[in-house]
């Protein structure tokens, strides 16, 4: 158990010696972009420049860099999820009978392959997993969990928690 906790927070250390590097690249322009861009990631080169008193040049190369070294990953638009019929957000952790290799991989395709299941994270605690799913009413949600989830030969237990209301969407992160 000390040997897998010290190779645990070893590689913990990587990790945050890397963010630590990484995130001292960035300038305060870089941060500035950054916020602009998950606020609005359409966004125009010029309208960027305005905002940051630039040229649109800088802001476009600036952009490619940081698409580049990884610190943007993607562009997405973010839809309504009540008005395309999806009225029922939960989050459901799951508790799996055991943790071996094979067990987290026939899990992991099952997650990929639900697409009501929107996120997904690994759990320290009681619970091994913990889902965001979107459905279209209870009845589906139940079907999700009783059907789906809970036939899988790796899940032990599940418990889901319905959204009443979201007060604060997802937001940026902070830069």
């Amino acid at each position: 158990m000390a040997v897998s906790w010290r190779l645990h927070r070893g590689h913990l250390a990587r990790n945050l010696d890397y963010m630590q590097f990484s995130r001292t690249t960035l300038d305060e322009t870089d941060c500035k972009l950054l916020a602009a861009l998950q606020r609005n990631a359409h966004l125009t080169a010029q309208e960027l420049a305005e905002q940051l008193h630039l040229s649109a040049s800088q802001i476009g190369r600036r952009r490619q860099r940081l698409e580049a070294e990884g610190y943007i990953c993607s562009y997405s638009a973010r839809l309504d999820p009540r008005r395309i019929g999806l009225t029922v957000q939960a989050f459901v952790q799951v508790q799996m009978v055991n943790h071996a290799p094979d067990t987290a991989q026939s899990f992991g395709r099952l997650v990929d392959a639900r697409p009501e299941i929107t996120s997904a994270w690994t759990l320290t605690g009681e619970a091994d997993y913990l889902l965001r799913v979107y459905c279209e009413d209870l009845p589906a949600l139940n079907q999700l969990i009783h059907e789906i989830l809970l036939t899988h030969k790796a899940v032990a237990r599940v418990q889901s928690q319905i959204v009443m209301d979201q007060f604060k969407s997802d937001a940026p992160l902070p830069t």
